[in-house]
């Protein structure tokens, strides 16, 4: 009896509630992330504070989720995936529901950085949970596109959501949506999801992630700060520079610890260094040019919310078919091909960008933001894909930590880099940096990346 209950526990669970509550639990990470976007202008006359303080309330979730992701990987590899995300949706539930109540702008940037390690916490456990339950390559590429495209519907409601709630009630209803979200994803979890076994090997290593926290922050500090003070004024200089060390100080940590939160080692496959690369490249540009074309939408063209995020709908129209072709397209012939399309339709979309001005036709807006959503929607499942297949089984969890915590590197760097290049609603240096790290991204794929296509 005891060894059948044990083989019911690992084995993955048929039907599709078990994906659902997964997929939920990432909705909510990524809604997060965009929604927000719309409601800047509003919480910042209601809390105070000017474009500082509105870049450390997206940045204070995406610094957190950066730095602590690989941690919680190693978490769920230690102690099993499915405790870590069933903690992670408590601790966002929560979270968010803070950032609503939330009554000082310092209040709202301290919640919102609990909320981004939450969310820390949920994203390579799920990962980790859709490998378990799908351990065919071409099922499990297929239920990350269906992931993937979850995501892509939250990302691309997120700025409709966050406009129509701000503008019909208030920015507070975008963190009160959550709650509901949260505590059904939790109830499925509990109730369908597998329960993997943790490989209980490898420890946290506090050293690495104090100094992996110190260089992201001083890197963020910098660029938010070159804004004001310009690019040669010391404190930007010193962030950098300190940024830098911190850098160095984690490789050095990481080489000498016997149970390193990211084995350096992965990084000798190509294709596990050359995603990681990517999953950066790409959120770099897309999530720094959607904060920049969110404000200009509202503080140059004088939309309202709803009109703004209506307005930003197109780029996130195409995402959920995006995602889900790109499943099948990677299942079929690999992620090579798969991220070299959607790199360059992204980029030529980032690119047309440049051109916009305070009395541009919308219509050509638009198909620029359409080739940028697909071609971001395009590229992240065969990315992600890409690093968990290049790493072994028992690293699931530290490798979908690598991917995401590079990912929102990039989220992060891009809003403080692309936003302070886009001071007083200019696009033409935030559209050009943004296009340009797509192509660079395609750069590394064809560098990076040389596999056969799947049979």
């Amino acid at each position: 009896m005891v060894a059948l209950e044990s083989e019911t526990q690992s084995r993955p669970r048929a039907g599709a509630l078990p994906l659902i509550a997964i997929c939920l639990g990432y909705f909510m990470v990524i809604i997060d992330a965009t929604a927000v976007s719309l409601s800047l202008p509003a919480l910042g006359r209601d809390l105070g504070g000017g474009m500082g303080v509105l870049q450390w309330v997206v940045d204070g979730y995406t610094f957190t989720f950066a730095t602590l992701l690989l941690s919680a990987g190693a978490l769920g590899d230690r102690v099993g995936p499915h405790r870590v995300f069933c903690a992670g949706l408590l601790l966002f539930t929560a979270a968010s529901a803070a950032c609503g109540l939330a009554p000082t702008a310092a209040a709202l940037v301290a919640a919102r950085l609990v909320q981004g390690a939450a969310a820390a916490i949920l994203v390579p456990s799920s990962l980790a949970l859709l490998q378990a339950a799908h351990p065919d390559p071409a099922a499990r590429a297929r239920a990350v596109g269906v992931w993937a495209a979850i995501a892509g519907i939250a990302a691309a409601s997120g700025p409709v959501v966050g406009g129509v709630l701000t503008e019909v009630a208030s920015w507070r209803v975008v963190f009160f949506i959550n709650v509901p979200i949260g505590l059904v994803a939790l109830l499925l979890t509990v109730r369908h999801v597998v329960r993997p076994e943790g490989h209980g090997r490898r420890g946290l290593d506090p050293g690495a992630q104090a100094a992996a926290v110190a260089a992201l922050g001083l890197l963020t500090f910098a660029l938010i700060e070159a804004r004001t003070r310009g690019w040669l004024s010391p404190a930007v200089l010193g962030g950098l520079a300190l940024a830098a060390l911190a850098a160095a100080i984690f490789v050095a940590v990481e080489r000498r610890s016997a149970n390193p939160m990211l084995p350096l080692s992965l990084f000798r496959s190509r294709p596990f260094s050359g995603g990681n690369a990517v999953g950066l490249l790409i959120n770099l540009g897309f999530y720094g040019q959607l904060f920049v074309v969110s404000l200009f939408f509202q503080d140059v063209r004088r939309m309202s919310p709803t009109m703004a995020g209506l307005a930003l709908l197109p780029e996130g129209i195409l995402v959920s078919v995006a995602s889900f072709l790109s499943g099948r397209l990677t299942g079929r012939s690999g992620t090579r091909p798969t991220m070299l399309i959607g790199l360059c339709t992204g980029a030529a979309g980032l690119l047309a960008l440049m051109a916009v001005g305070p009395r541009t036709p919308y219509l050509l807006i638009m198909l620029g933001l359409m080739a940028t959503g697909f071609g971001m929607a395009f590229t992240m499942p065969a990315a992600t894909t890409t690093v968990v297949e290049a790493a072994p089984p028992e690293r699931a969890g530290v490798a979908s930590g690598a991917v995401n915590a590079a990912r929102q590197v990039g989220s992060t760097v891009g809003v403080a880099l692309l936003g302070t290049l886009g001071a007083g609603g200019r696009l033409a240096a935030p559209m050009a940096g943004a296009g340009a790290a797509f192509l660079a991204g395609a750069l590394v794929v064809a560098i990076t990346v040389r596999e056969r296509p799947s049979r």
